[in-house]
C-alpha cells in the first residue's frame, strides 16, 4: 500500500478530486501555502494499493496543469545614507505556476476504524 501526498494549487482542487473520486479514490484535503508565491494550495493525502499509484498520476498530471502567470513583486528597500528608502512600485515577473509536488510513501500498516 502506498501514501500519496499531493501538493497542488487551489484552482485545481476540486477538478482533481472529482476526478480521483470518479476512479473510486479517496482522497483528504488538507490546506497549505506555498512558500515562494505564497499563494492557497492544497494538499492531498491518497491511500491506494501499489498497482493504482500510475492511475493516481496521470489524473493528477491531466488536471493539475502548469501555466505561466504574472505576479507582482515589490523590490526590497535600499540604502541611501543609512536610512532605508521604501520603494512603492512593483515588477511585474512571469513565474510558472500549477504542477503537482507528488511524495509516494510506502505503508506499513493501514487500519480503518
Amino acid at each position: 500500500m502506498k501514501l500519496i501526498f499531493a501538493i497542488i494549487r487551489d484552482k485545481d482542487t476540486n477538478e482533481a478530486v472529482n476526478a480521483l473520486n470518479r476512479e473510486h479514490i479517496g482522497v483528504t484535503k488538507l490546506s497549505s501555502t506555498g512558500g515562494f508565491l505564497r499563494d492557497g494550495n492544497t494538499t492531498l493525502m491518497i491511500g491506494v494499493q501499489d498497482e493504482q499509484v500510475g492511475a493516481v498520476m496521470d489524473i493528477l498530471r491531466d488536471n493539475c496543469a502548469k501555466r505561466t502567470q504574472v505576479e507582482l513583486v515589490a523590490p526590497p528597500p535600499y540604502m541611501t545614507g543609512g536610512v532605508p528608502v521604501w520603494s512603492f512600485s512593483c515588477t511585474p515577473i512571469k513565474v510558472e505556476v500549477g504542477g503537482a509536488t507528488v511524495f509516494v510513501l510506502d505503508v506499513a500498516d493501514f487500519q480503518k476504524l
